[in-house]
């Protein structure tokens, strides 16, 4: 590893599938359904999600920090703070209290999260105040909750990070493609450690109305826990989750120095823009493929060098379609492929960083989850999925595929320590 290359030192999640990285794991690799139906959603024409276990939010950032912030920055908080706990970094404060040297330089140290929209939960009671003509009563917090960037700002507050802080929005790809840029804030040399991934709750009202409207929605009703269904031929549409997926990025020689424990490399990252519709994936999946032939550049890999895919695959006709097109085009017998949306349902901007967490899981640990809910493949689409339990993986390398509407392709690429 030259001294540029980017290790994962850490990581911490925040899914439907469980609290904390330990739990979360156990849960996609156990490949069923956390879909159930929503008392947040009721009266809607969708009524169910996949969203977090009970988490007491006031007790694990108390009750000051957690009134002041909305669901998606206290989500990304408490994913940071594991993540962090996980590499083995303590902060700045921390060390200078205990009369040692910091385990970072927090000028080098930047914090990148994607965040799909501001919160459609905040604004509507807001609101709904101006609409009563009431402007006294409207909260002064806000724009604060719910302005994108603030899910970042907060982790650097909270973490002492004082080197580039920002929010990456490219819709459902906003995750993965906080990671790629961040990096390439460490292969420039500008940073030491970016704290990077994703946090959304896609469970409000107004979210989940827009979706139905779109019919992008699976109406699986009567049984929710199949609805998230990729691939299959009886496929009908996603379903909405939440969470937050942080990953340590550290620069190989900082996390040799410290002897940091590595789960794997991020080795290349892609990114393209289908230009060709607002929502709707190009139908020959070419973005798709040039942005996975710029990760598998930027790794040099050549396509037999993949040993798996956590792939997009929202359980929608047009992109499960699309994204399977493209993986023919690109390796013509595509690699074992899985597909974690089936499991924990679509956390939109947050989704990229949640599967590059587990993708970095299966490259560490050598084992790829199963899809939930594939019954019968989609006789357009041939591709070798994992279903029924988790399967081996031949090679220590993945790609981490992430896409969203306005024609945004991310994909990553991650390989064994």
């Amino acid at each position: 590893m030259s001294g540029h290359d980017v290790a994962v030192t850490g990581l911490g999640l925040l899914t439907p599938a469980g609290i904390g990285v330990g739990d979360t794991w156990e849960g996609v690799r156990a490949g069923r359904s956390t879909a159930t139906a929503d008392p947040e959603l009721a009266g809607l024409p969708v009524e169910f999600s996949c969203r977090l276990p009970d988490v007491d939010i006031d007790a694990r950032l108390g009750r000051r920090l957690s009134r002041r912030v909305d669901r998606f920055s206290a989500m990304a908080l408490i994913a940071a703070r594991e993540a962090v706990a996980d590499a083995g970094l303590g902060e700045p404060w921390h060390a200078e209290a205990e009369g040692r040297e910091a385990d970072w330089d927090p000028d080098r140290v930047a914090v990148l999260l994607g965040v799909g929209s501001n919160s459609l939960a905040t604004y509507p009671e807001e609101f709904g105040r101006l609409n009563e003509e009431r402007p006294d009563r409207v909260s002064p917090l806000a724009l604060t909750r719910s302005v994108p960037n603030f899910a970042a700002s907060e982790v650097s507050t909270d973490l002492g990070a004082a080197g580039p802080s920002m929010a990456i929005s490219t819709a459902c790809s906003s995750g993965a493609m906080a990671l790629g840029t961040a990096r390439s804030l460490i292969e420039s040399g500008a940073c030491d450690v970016v704290i990077a991934g994703g946090s959304e709750s896609a469970r409000a009202a107004m979210t989940a109305a827009c979706f139905a409207q779109m019919r992008a929605l699976s109406q699986r009703g009567d049984e929710p826990e199949r609805a998230s269904r990729p691939f299959d031929a009886e496929r009908d549409g996603f379903v909405l989750g939440e969470g937050a997926g942080i990953l340590v990025l550290e620069r190989a020689e900082h996390a040799r120095a410290r002897s940091a424990r590595v789960y794997a490399r991020l080795t290349g990252f892609g990114a393209s823009c289908d230009a060709y519709h607002v929502v709707a994936p190009r139908p020959d999946g070419e973005g798709i493929v040039g942005a996975t032939r710029a990760a598998l550049a930027d790794s040099g890999w050549e396509p037999q060098d993949v040993g798996h895919i956590n792939a997009h695959a929202t359980s929608t006709r047009l992109n499960d379609r699309a994204e399977a097109h493209a993986l023919h085009r690109l390796f013509g017998t595509p690699p074992p492929v899985t597909a974690t949306k089936s499991v924990i349902g679509h956390s939109l901007g947050a989704a990229g960083a949640i599967e590059a967490a587990t993708t970095v899981l299966s490259v560490h640990y050598g084992t790829i989850p199963p899809t939930a809910n594939l019954d019968t493949l989609d006789e357009d689409i041939d591709l070798d999925v994992v279903t029924g339990k988790e399967r081996g993986t031949w090679a220590p390398t993945a790609l981490s595929n992430s896409f969203g509407f306005g024609g945004q392709n991310a994909v990553l690429a991650f390989e064994g320590p």
